[in-house]
């Protein structure tokens, strides 16, 4: 038998469609006992399926105007610990290890270009990182990191 079935599913799209909602009202809205939703919810954190609860918010309304994508390449043998230090970084939204020609990807908000010039020469100040190269993003067509069970 598998961690989780459909069940587990459904009630995971319905934390991702409001993450507020009571256990009481997913139970009302997939016809199932409230035991059974606590139970299932448990489970899903136990398992780390479940690793929070959060809001989706717009950042810019916010003032983060600018969304950068910047490829980092690492000397090799230190791409972890690079990693780790790029996701500590304040306005660092993702860090992603990849294949290509790039070692990582950092996907990270800003309110000014002045905090984005300081995030990037901060980047390339660290040791083993040997360059970079930052895309700003112009246009958000989609940005919705609830996943794929989202609807």
């Amino acid at each position: 038998m598998s961690e989780y079935d459909e069940i587990d599913i459904k009630i995971l799209k319905e934390y991702l469609r409001n993450a507020r909602q009571s256990f009481r009202e997913i139970a009302k809205k997939l016809g199932l006992a409230v035991g059974t939703v606590l139970q299932r919810t448990k489970k899903l954190e136990d398992l780390g399926i479940i690793k929070g609860y959060s809001a989706i918010i717009d950042y810019e309304k916010l003032g983060y105007e600018l969304t950068a994508i910047t490829e980092v390449t690492v000397s090799k043998g230190k791409l972890m610990e690079m990693e780790v230090e790029l996701a500590k970084l304040p306005n660092t939204c993702a860090v992603y290890d990849v294949t290509g020609l790039s070692d990582a990807i950092v996907i990270a908000k800003f309110k000014s270009r002045q905090e984005l010039s300081v995030f990037t020469k901060k980047i390339l100040s660290m040791p083993f990182v040997e360059r970079t190269n930052t895309k700003v993003v112009l246009t958000t067509v989609k940005e919705d990191f609830r996943g794929l069970l989202n609807e």
